[in-house]
């Protein structure tokens, strides 16, 4: 599996005349809503409706009344260009691999993944200058992707094979090497070992030991609901 030439593929086909509406809605409904999210935001700042000094984090101008700064930094990538485009696949593939795969009919959970990692992420930047954490979210989802599976092979453009877990460091690395700063790539990381803790290690300890609290990150009943999975509560759990 090479997600270098991969992510290259993707635009050659849709220059070939793929029908992108068909490709766009086979992607599974929490992904797409957020590709469309993301799209959209960076979309307006093109076009200078909306200003990315609206969007961006900031923990005081929050705790003052700006409370969608929580999600808006979640959906702007930058303006329109090559790193955006990469930006974008790396979202789509890896929120569509983990919502088709381990989160297939669990829509609940696969939001309340979504929450966790906007929650700590949040956090975690409140105590930081950074501005736009969608970022670390895709690395909070490739790490977790990555730890669930450890037999798939991968390849970086072509010449550099490793296993999955290995690949957030294999793109933090690439991030490094082109320039970028690693801050929110390590966040991402953290936050994705501590979501892969709680929801798959916790579990199988707390049972051998006999905890009467066995899963911590289960969603309530209202997520459920709203999701259209009322009985996730009888059988969510991990294969």
């Amino acid at each position: 599996m090479d997600f270098g030439a991969q992510a290259l593929g993707a635009g050659g086909h849709a220059g070939a005349g793929v029908d992108l509406m068909s490709w766009y809605m086979e992607i599974p409904p929490v992904s797409r809503l957020y590709l469309t999210g993301a799209f959209l935001t960076s979309a307006a700042c093109a076009i200078e409706i909306i200003s990315p000094f609206s969007l961006y984090f900031n923990y005081d101008l929050v705790v003052q009344g700006q409370i969608w700064r929580v999600i808006t930094s979640y959906l702007f990538f930058g303006v329109f260009s090559v790193d955006f485009l990469f930006h974008m696949y790396f979202l789509v593939r890896y929120s569509r691999l983990l919502e088709d795969g381990d989160f297939r009919g669990r829509t609940a959970n696969y939001v309340m993944f979504l929450l966790f990692g906007i929650f700590q992420i949040s956090i975690v930047a409140s105590y930081m200058n950074v501005e736009f954490l969608g970022s670390a979210l895709t690395f909070m989802m490739a790490y977790v992707w990555g730890r669930r599976n450890e037999d798939v092979k991968m390849s970086f453009l072509g010449f550099l094979t490793f296993h999955a877990p290995y690949l957030p460091w294999v793109m933090l690395t690439f991030s490094v090497l082109i320039g970028n700063s690693p801050l929110m790539d390590i966040i991402g990381i953290c936050v994705g070992h501590s979501y892969y803790f709680l929801e798959f290690v916790y579990p199988v300890i707390a049972d051998i030991r006999g905890w009467q609290v066995k899963r911590i990150l289960e969603p309530p009943a209202i997520l459920r609901w709203l999701c259209g999975n009322p009985g996730d509560a009888e059988r969510a759990h991990w294969r």
